[in-house]
């Protein structure tokens, strides 16, 4: 069902000061887009959303990010900030019949000479069917969509509905936006029952997410604690685990480059030490555990192909296993890492391709590569004098892959270790074929 905020609360307007009794996320929900924390580069000047802000005006956007870091409230308070009307309804609890209603009483009000803000949340979860139903009404503008979604857009949402939209991501809280997070709720409802060391635990276990954080915080007040708890008395209180970090010298943010940097300079026993010292701590295995496989894929890539494979298994391993028998599985993973040949080729090949890609806009690729299923693509040349590489001597055509208008680029060079040895030995054989067929 559609959910205008409130009934007796103007569309176009924020909300109204929360209740007393109000949780205390919703207390601290910004009121202002200069009161949103972590997103400053959306929503500052140089921001996107500052920048339509500036101008009067909005396009369609899609919010990605993790849960907690203010999609919500920077939707509402985009339409105020620009007056207007604000329209919220959820994926999980709507259908059909709640879009049909929200777009005709869009339509109305655009009559009126009122511009609608149309925010859905989870917009994921809409199937492809029902996300073709807002491209008639986002093209006339009868609506400004605003989605929100945790998932990645280039696979949950269908790519009409991207090329209408932004696609703008906004960051996990990093520990110095959550602990201002804290700060607030400590101006308005006093002082935290912790030490120094818990409270930074505290902000450590919340993983990024505000609204996590403020609803344990909430936990705490309300229980009416006498004394300051130390960071285990907190893990015990909140029957979660936090880590114990000394904010001078261990800081979460520390040790994970530790970790990082030793894996990187290929030493065992100091990556262990790193990793030991982090799980013994409380840190949340499945942080490292993402951390490992994005080491794997961007510090060793094709040199060790089988580390991204060690990692992934240690995640199944320990989702399987749990602590602390899990553990082993992640420190056989580490080692591996850490023991294997490096190589970021594969990385820096991502990053000089996705840079091209953005410079080259829609160039097509040539005619003779395209597949032609029907008889007028045939006609203007598609698949005309394709290779078939099967067909060919050692199975290798030496066709042209590149658009026409644009040279081809050499983006992944493998180095001489591991593996990626006889990926360069591959790639060398075919540019000599590639040559001799010219």
């Amino acid at each position: 069902m559609a959910d205008l905020f409130p009934d007796d609360t103007p569309p176009s307007r924020a909300p109204d000061a929360p209740r007393e009794d109000a949780p205390l996320a919703d207390k601290l929900r910004p009121r202002t887009l200069s009161d949103v924390i972590g997103q400053e580069h959306l929503t500052g000047e140089e921001g996107a959303i500052g920048r339509m802000v500036a101008a009067g005006r909005l396009a369609s956007m899609i919010l990605w990010g993790p849960p907690g870091t203010g999609k919500t409230s920077t939707a509402r308070l985009l339409a105020d900030a620009v007056g207007m009307r604000f329209v919220a309804i959820s994926a999980v609890f709507s259908g059909v019949a709640d879009l049909k209603k929200a777009f005709a009483e869009a339509d109305k009000a655009a009559q009126a000479g009122q511009r609608t803000l149309l925010f859905v949340d989870e917009i994921h979860r809409f199937n492809r069917a029902q996300q073709d139903g807002f491209l008639p009404f986002v093209e006339r503008g009868t609506v400004t969509l605003v989605g929100a979604t945790t998932e990645n857009p280039s696979f949950a949402l269908n790519a009409a509905l991207l090329s209408r939209a932004q696609v703008l991501i906004l960051h996990r809280l990093d520990a110095a936006a959550l602990s201002t997070l804290l700060d607030k709720a400590e101006a308005l409802e006093g002082t935290l029952p912790l030490t120094s060391e818990a409270r930074e635990a505290l902000v450590a276990s919340a993983d990024g997410d505000g609204r996590f954080l403020l609803n344990q915080a909430e936990t705490l007040y309300a229980a009416n604690i006498p004394e300051p708890l130390d960071p285990a008395a907190l893990g015990k209180f909140l029957q979660r685990r936090v880590a114990v970090y000394d904010k001078d010298r261990d800081g979460h943010y520390n040790l994970i480059s530790a970790l990082h940097k030793s894996l990187r300079g290929s030493d065992p026993q100091a990556s262990l030490y790193y990793l030991a010292r982090m799980l013994t701590a409380g840190e949340e295995p499945l942080y490292l555990l993402r951390r490992l496989v994005r080491f794997a894929s961007e510090d060793i890539g094709l040199a060790d192909p089988q580390a991204l494979v060690q990692c992934l298994a240690a995640k199944d391993s320990y989702e399987f296993l749990g602590s602390p028998e899990g553990e082993l599985a992640i420190a056989q993973a580490c080692l591996y890492c850490a023991t294997a040949p490096k190589s970021n080729a594969a990385y820096k090949a991502q990053k000089a391709a996705w840079r091209n890609a953005k410079e080259t806009g829609s160039l097509a690729p040539p005619a003779n590569i395209l597949n032609a299923p029907t008889k007028l693509m045939k006609d203007i040349g598609y698949g005309k004098d394709y290779a078939y590489d099967h067909d060919a001597d050692e199975g290798f055509s030496g066709s042209n892959y590149w658009p026409e208008e644009m040279e081809a680029q050499t983006y992944y060079q493998p180095v001489e270790r591991g593996f990626e040895r006889k990926v360069a030995e591959r790639i060398a054989y075919w540019d000599r074929l590639r040559d001799e067929r010219g």
